[in-house]
């Protein structure tokens, strides 16, 4: 059925989509960015309204921000599409991946974490799965991608454009070992950087033609600006987030339409409670 082990073969594609992949075969070379500033003053009192309770203690924004990205994708699925080889595919599992400093010093050593965000998931589950995840690589509890790294640079270069030229061709045809990828950040949905906790704002990151990753977000720190409402200036609550997503995937009303509705979970964050896969819908514009 020409189907992978991550996702099943989309056919029934129309004739301007079916021609990208031959016209932009690279998805480095077909990312588009948006970046956007969204108000963060309802999701700023609902957190810290959660906070108060002693069993919501390792809660963070970062939490919060997965989980209105994996109730997004749900709702969303073309976000959740992927191209190699010129063709089309819909992913199995909807994955976030981020990576983390096992300390805040610039020698540090990172880690590749990955996280499979359930139908059933919602704030509280996924917050739990992000805490485990962190303490195990700060924990000294490396996985097999972060070895396999490290072991990649301690061998001579021309072992390592070797081996890397394998992966790379074992990568386009599917024989890479799931020991490998389930880790690797280059095969989710959609890979997170925030920025914010270290005071940074929002950038622009590129996508990679390795794995099947197909939407990356920089997220920027939240802070007071003085913004417009109702005609008014106001001081609010405002955070950055830059987007950046293979345009092969999906049209720019598709992608417009999830910047909106993402938008409207951040100012309504009581849905993030509700199971990730329960539909949302936007508003009807007056």
């Amino acid at each position: 059925m020409g189907n992978r082990r991550d996702g099943k073969r989309v056919k029934d594609i129309d004739g301007l989509h079916s021609l990208m992949p031959h016209i932009k075969p690279s998805r480095a070379d077909s990312d588009v960015y948006i970046n956007q500033k969204i108000d963060m003053e309802e999701l700023v009192k609902y957190f810290e309204e959660l906070k108060k309770d002693e069993n919501n203690k390792d809660l963070t924004y970062f939490h919060l921000f997965c989980t209105a990205i994996g109730k997004l994708v749900y709702n969303r699925p073309l976000l959740n599409r992927f191209i190699v080889n010129k063709k089309y595919y819909d992913r199995n599992k909807v994955t976030i991946s981020f990576v983390a400093k096992k300390e805040f010093t610039d020698s540090s050593e990172e880690s590749f974490q990955l996280i499979d965000v359930k139908e059933n998931d919602n704030i509280f589950t996924l917050s739990d799965q992000i805490v485990g995840s962190v303490k195990k690589i700060r924990t000294n509890e490396s996985h097999g991608v972060d070895k396999l790294m490290n072991l990649l640079g301690k061998v001579p270069k021309w072992v390592r454009s070797l081996v890397v030229g394998v992966i790379k061709s074992a990568d386009k045809r599917d024989y890479l070992p799931t020991s490998l990828t389930k880790d690797l950040l280059y095969y989710s949905t959609v890979i997170v950087s925030n920025l914010g906790s270290i005071g940074c704002g929002a950038i622009y990151h590129n996508l990679t033609n390795f794995g099947t990753n197909s939407i990356l977000i920089t997220i920027g720190e939240i802070k007071d600006e003085i913004v417009v409402v109702n005609g008014d200036p106001t001081v609010r609550k405002m955070c950055e987030f830059g987007v950046n997503c293979d345009e092969r995937i999906a049209d720019g009303f598709y992608f417009i339409q999830s910047i909106k509705l993402f938008e409207y979970l951040m100012q309504n964050p009581k849905l993030l409670e509700e199971e990730v896969n329960k539909k949302v819908e936007l508003p009807k514009r007056k």
